[in-house]
């Protein structure tokens, strides 16, 4: 005999997911609608479909230039984060540092503060402190992703923490026993085992970098442009692009998507690594 599914759970999923998956799809109607249709009566039905919103993003060069700077510079800064925090974790869980627990504390502070605080530093930072000759990190991709280091480093040190302390040291006294090296043990044996929350800090980092708007809005003019920040150059004193700004909304959903769908098998596990020890 089949177990049949109970309906209440069933109902109330289906509500979540509505309610969850609602937005989006109104975002998609909005993408695909007229000018005049915007603001006609509300159709939640497609009739019809007006394409030619993504075609003026797709082959607008400056929004693929914005959505090239994004995908470098979320894509950057999730890997330099993810592998400072993975050092980090492993030798403040490892070794037996002084203080260790509240180097653990003073990190996470820097999350505490809004990022509006730290505005004005960050700007004479980059326009006056690192600057050499002609050279300088403002405005550039580079700067953007070490700026974004200063943010999601200490949530990357502390997503990490369980998934490197929830690896037995033993793995590590029986490989050093066998003459291992340091860094053998930690690429062979730590790197293997934290591949989960690995994964889980970068897909979180990747997505913090590519959503954020306050500090690329206030630190970049052109060359680091991101896609988020493109979104406001349709709001204008004659009018605003609704129809445009919901598609370039629905195409930063895309490089997401993506990056989910790659690792989505390694967030449950990452997400529990270390929560239970044995």
């Amino acid at each position: 005999m089949k177990k049949q599914i109970p309906w209440l759970p069933a109902v109330l999923w289906t509500l979540i997911s509505f309610v969850t998956l609602f937005p989006i799809y109104w975002l998609f109607v909005i993408s695909v609608k007229q000018p005049f249709d915007l603001f006609s009566t509300p159709d939640v039905i497609l009739r019809s479909f007006f394409w030619k919103n993504y075609q003026d993003v797709l082959t607008n060069p400056t929004l693929r230039g914005y959505m090239l700077n994004s995908m470098i510079i979320s894509s950057g800064n999730a890997l330099l984060v993810t592998t400072l925090g993975f050092f980090a974790c492993y030798a403040l869980t490892r070794f037996d540092l002084a203080g260790k627990e509240s180097i653990f504390f003073w990190t996470i502070t820097n999350r505490m503060a809004p990022p509006a605080v730290f505005l004005l530093p960050l700007f004479l930072l980059l326009t006056q402190v690192y600057k050499i000759g002609d050279f300088s990190l403002a405005d550039s991709r580079l700067g953007m992703i070490l700026v974004y280091c200063s943010f999601n480093l200490p949530f990357a040190i502390w997503t990490l923490r369980p998934t490197v302390e929830g690896i037995p040291k033993e793995l590590d006294e029986a490989a050093y026993m066998d003459g291992a090296s340091p860094w053998v043990v930690l690429y062979d044996i730590v790197f293997p085992l934290a591949r989960p929350g690995l994964a889980v800090t970068l897909i979180l980092t990747w997505v913090f970098a590519w959503n954020e708007y306050l500090l690329a809005a206030t630190l970049t003019n052109f060359n680091a442009r991101t896609l988020t920040t493109g979104l406001s150059e349709y709001v204008t004193t004659t009018g605003t692009a609704w129809g445009i700004m919901a598609a370039i909304s629905m195409l930063t959903l895309v490089p997401a998507l993506i990056v989910f769908s790659v690792v989505q098998r390694h967030i449950v596990a990452g997400l529990t690594f270390g929560a239970v020890k044995g």
